[in-house]
């Protein structure tokens, strides 16, 4: 079984047919989703989602891309919010200094304020960091004890050794399957399993064989057998590792972590 750790399963994308989106990733075998956040207007209709069929974590934060959509009110409405509300992880957050016309210094604002809940709620925070990652890292090594993902990692081998050195997980998915994704496929191949985690980023980045589609969760496999493929290792063992690794970073062991498998010890299914 699988645990896609990143997937916007609440945007309107999936409006159409987010049952049969599930059934699919289901049957697939993922069997759990992480959904991050985007802004705080999406909080709500997310916590809808989350509810609405079995397996949907709900994560809460501010997306760095939207960060015109942020109120500098934001951040504390996010702490009520989490004293509240159920929630597996502080995030979508981090740093985007690939995307024009975003001021730097607002969004490091937003990023360290939301790391500083996330040490406050005792959660881990899922991070996005494009053309960031150095900065990112340098924001983590401020606060110990912070733990949690930098999803879609793209940096290098040495970026991922210094957040490996935070006991930080790397998220992988759809860019692994493209073969011209050269750098990307060594340092899969070289992670340590401690730091894997697969994600779809759903409904963005589908894999080689859905380029130009809308991605779905039940594509995840894929991604778990290129890099399986790239590790020498099986599908089932890549999905184990990363379901255990999925499991210990959002906590899913705990009371109401993956509603339908209160065992969490059985056998995988193998990823076909």
């Amino acid at each position: 079984m699988l645990i896609d750790s990143h997937c916007h399963f609440d945007v309107p994308a999936f409006d159409a047919d987010r049952e049969d989106c599930r059934r699919r990733a289901r049957e697939a075998g993922v069997e759990a989703m992480i959904i991050p956040a985007i802004t705080r207007a999406g909080w709500t209709r997310l916590r809808e989602v989350a509810t609405s069929l079995p397996g949907l974590h709900p994560a809460y934060g501010l997306h760095p891309v939207y960060l015109q959509a942020h109120r500098p009110s934001d951040i504390q409405i996010l702490d009520d919010w989490l004293r509240r509300e159920p929630a597996v992880a502080v995030g979508e957050c981090g740093l985007d200094f690939f995307v024009q016309g975003l001021d730097e210094k607002a969004q490091q604002a937003c990023f360290r304020a939301q790391l500083d809940l996330a040490l406050t709620h005792d959660l881990p925070v899922i991070i996005h960091a494009r053309r960031a990652v150095d900065q990112v890292t340098q924001a983590l090594r401020q606060r110990p004890g912070l733990r949690g993902v930098v999803h879609s990692f793209s940096g290098s081998r040495q970026q991922a050794e210094k957040l490996l050195e935070l006991d930080f997980f790397l998220g992988l998915g759809g860019p692994l399957t493209y073969p011209r994704a050269q750098r990307l496929r060594a340092l899969a191949a070289w992670l340590p399993a401690r730091a894997l985690l697969v994600e779809s980023d759903a409904p963005d980045q589908p894999g080689l064989a859905h380029r130009g589609q809308r991605n779905e969760p039940a594509w995840l496999p894929e991604v778990v057998r290129t890099l399986a493929e790239l590790r020498d290792e099986s599908p089932r063992e890549i999905a184990r590792i990363t379901r255990g690794n999925a499991i210990r970073l959002f906590r899913l062991d705990r009371p109401n972590g993956i509603p339908d498998d209160p065992h969490l010890n059985h056998q995988p299914r193998t990823i076909p």
